[in-house]
C-alpha cells in the first residue's frame, strides 16, 4: 500500500497530529483520533488499513471497535473544519476551470486533496464575485454548480456525474452533517475566513432525483456593520424609519418576498439600538449573522422551539428591545402584539408585497384591528435592484413604450449597461434597496382601526412608493428600466406624451 500524505499536506493544522486523508479514513473504516494515541475503526475494517494508520501514526495504538453509524458521525466531527480558514486564501488564486478540466484526479487522486481545493476555490471564488449562493445540481448527466449574484444565477462549471456523491460527501463533512444520511433533508454551517473576511456557509442538503442538491449560502459578516444610510433609504424614509425606532415601544415591521434584504435591514435597525443601555434579544430561524451586543436564539421546531415558543421565553428575559425574525401564524402575531403592548418594542419581518399588505396581513392572522392600529409603528416594504456598473456604464435616451409602462418622459437620458471585464459582462454590480414607507400616526391609525383597505392606508401614510422609488432610481442612472419593470406589471400605461406633459402633469413629482 502506498503512504498517504498527512493531513497537514491537504491544509491541517501546523503542529497537529497527523490525521489520515480523509477519503482514506472514509474508505478503510480506520480514524485516527484527534489525541493521536487512539484509533476508532469500524467493524467491517480491514488488518491491512489498520496497520497502515499505526504506520503513519508512529506508535502503538488503542482501537475502539465503532458501529456503522457511530464510526460515521465521528468521521464527520473530526474532519469538519478540515483547515478551510487558512485552505481558502490559498484556494482563492485556484483556477476552477483548470481543477474541472482535471476531472481524472478528482476521480483517481487518494487522498481526495482535488476535491478538497475544488470546494475550496469554489467557496473563495464565490465569495470574491460576490455571489450570495453556490448550488450544486447533480443530475444523470452530470453536476451543474452554479453560483447567484446579484440576485441571478450563473453556471459556472459542469462535472461529471461520478464527481457528485464526493463533492457532496464533502461539503457534508464539513458542515458536521450525517454523511450517511441520503434520504432527508439536513441542514448545517461551516465557519470560515478568508483574508480578515469572516464568513458563515448556511448548508441546506435535499434528496432530488439524480442525486442529493446542496445549496450553500454565503453570509458576510461584513453586513452586520451596514448603517441604515447603506442601504438605499432615501432621506425623508430614513428620517421616518429612525423615529420609528426611537420609540419606547410598538412593532415595526419590514416586508418583501424572499430574498429582497429584509433581514439586513432588521440587522441594520438592531445595530442602530444597539447602545450597550437596552437589553436586545432575538429569535430567528436561522440565526444569520453574529450581532456583538444581542442575545440571539434559533428556532428549533425538532424541540418544539418554535417563533411562539421562543417569543414567549424571551419575554421573561427582560428584554427592552425583541427581533422576531418572522410573523408566519396567528400565535405570533398575538404574542408579538402583547409584547408591544407591554412596553417592548418587537421588530419583525411579515410575508406580503406591499407596506399595506403587511397590515392586511396582520388582519388575515386574527389580530383584533384596535390592537394592530394600538402598536403598529411603521410598515417598510423593499426590493432589492441591481445597479449599473460605473465602469462600462454610457446613457441612452428612454425608448417610449418602457416609458409608457414604467411612468416616465419617453426620451430622457438613462443607464444603458454595458457589460465589460469588471462586472463579468453583465453591466451591473451590486444591488440596491428600493423602499417604500408607512408610519403609523394619528389618521392611518384610525383608518386601521376602520378596517380601511389597502388603497386608503396608502394614500394616508405612504411616504415614498416602491414603485417612484423605482423611477428616482431609473432617472439617477443606478439601474435600468428592464431592472425595474416587474413592479409595474399588471399596471396600465401611463400616457407621458409631450401633449400630456404640457397639460399639466409634471413628470419629476409623478405619483405611484
Amino acid at each position: 500500500m502506498s503512504t498517504p500524505p498527512a493531513f497537514g499536506s491537504i491544509g491541517g493544522p501546523a503542529g497537529a497530529p497527523a490525521l489520515l486523508p480523509y477519503a482514506f479514513a472514509r474508505a478503510n473504516g480506520v480514524l485516527l483520533q484527534s489525541g493521536g494515541d487512539r484509533l476508532a475503526i469500524r467493524r467491517s475494517a480491514r488488518p491491512a488499513a489498520i496497520l497502515e494508520a499505526r504506520r503513519i501514526a508512529g506508535r502503538a495504538l488503542l482501537i475502539d471497535t465503532l458501529g456503522d453509524e457511530a464510526f460515521d458521525r465521528l468521521l464527520s466531527e473530526t474532519y469538519a473544519t478540515d483547515g478551510l480558514s487558512a485552505a481558502a486564501d490559498a484556494a482563492a488564486a485556484t483556477n476552477l476551470a483548470t481543477l474541472a478540466r482535471d476531472t481524472a484526479d478528482l476521480l483517481d487522486n487518494d487522498d481526495a486533496a482535488p476535491v478538497i481545493r475544488l470546494i475550496n476555490a469554489l467557496v473563495a471564488q464565490a465569495v470574491q464575485q460576490g455571489a450570495s449562493d453556490i448550488h450544486l445540481e447533480p443530475t444523470e448527466e452530470g453536476m451543474a454548480v452554479r453560483l447567484r449574484r446579484d440576485g441571478v444565477m450563473e453556471e459556472v462549471l459542469r462535472l461529471p456525474p461520478e464527481v457528485a456523491p464526493m463533492l457532496v460527501s464533502r461539503v457534508k463533512v464539513m458542515a458536521r452533517l450525517d454523511i450517511a444520511e441520503k434520504r432527508l433533508p439536513q441542514d448545517g454551517r461551516i465557519s470560515l475566513t478568508l483574508g480578515s473576511r469572516g464568513l458563515d456557509v448556511r448548508v441546506s442538503t435535499l434528496p432530488a432525483r439524480g442525486g442529493e442538491r446542496v445549496v450553500m449560502r454565503i453570509l458576510d459578516q461584513a453586513a452586520v456593520g451596514l448603517e441604515l444610510s447603506d442601504l438605499g433609504l432615501d432621506e425623508a424614509t430614513n428620517a421616518a424609519l429612525t423615529e420609528a425606532l426611537g420609540a419606547p415601544n410598538g412593532i415595526i415591521l419590514v416586508t418583501g418576498p424572499t430574498g429582497a434584504g429584509k433581514t439586513t435591514t432588521l440587522y441594520a435597525a438592531l445595530k442602530k439600538l444597539t447602545d450597550g443601555k437596552r437589553n436586545i434579544l432575538t429569535v430567528e430561524d436561522p440565526v444569520e449573522y453574529a450581532v456583538p451586543g444581542v442575545g440571539q436564539t434559533q428556532v428549533d421546531t425538532r424541540v418544539g422551539l418554535t417563533f411562539a415558543q421562543g417569543l414567549r421565553a424571551i419575554l421573561r428575559q427582560d428584554p427592552d428591545v425583541v427581533m422576531v425574525g418572522e410573523i408566519r401564524d396567528r400565535e405570533t402575531a398575538e404574542i408579538a402584539v402583547q409584547a408591544a403592548l407591554t412596553g417592548h418594542l418587537v421588530l419583525s419581518t411579515v410575508h406580503a408585497n406591499s407596506a399595506a399588505g403587511a397590515i392586511t396581513r396582520l388582519r388575515d392572522f386574527g389580530v383584533e384591528t384596535f390592537l394592530i392600529a394600538a402598536t403598529l409603528r411603521a410598515v417598510v416594504a423593499q426590493r432589492l435592484a441591481r445597479l449599473v456598473c460605473q465602469v462600462c456604464v454610457t446613457e441612452e435616451p428612454l425608448a417610449a413604450p418602457l416609458a409608457q409602462r414604467i411612468g416616465l418622459p419617453a426620451g430622457i437620458p438613462i443607464a444603458k449597461a454595458n457589460g465589460c471585464p469588471s462586472c463579468r459582462h453583465t453591466g451591473f454590480a451590486k444591488r440596491r434597496g428600493l423602499f417604500e414607507l408607512i408610519t403609523a400616526d394619528g389618521p392611518v391609525r384610525a383608518l386601521i382601526n376602520d378596517g380601511a383597505g389597502e388603497g386608503r392606508l396608502e394614500a394616508a401614510g405612504l411616504h415614498r412608493s416602491l414603485k417612484e422609488s423605482a423611477r428616482a432610481a431609473v432617472r439617477d442612472k443606478r439601474t435600468t428600466p428592464t431592472e425595474v419593470l416587474p413592479l409595474f406589471q399588471g399596471e396600465p400605461a401611463r400616457d407621458l406624451s409631450h401633449a400630456a406633459i404640457t397639460g399639466g402633469i409634471d413628470p419629476a413629482n409623478l405619483g405611484a
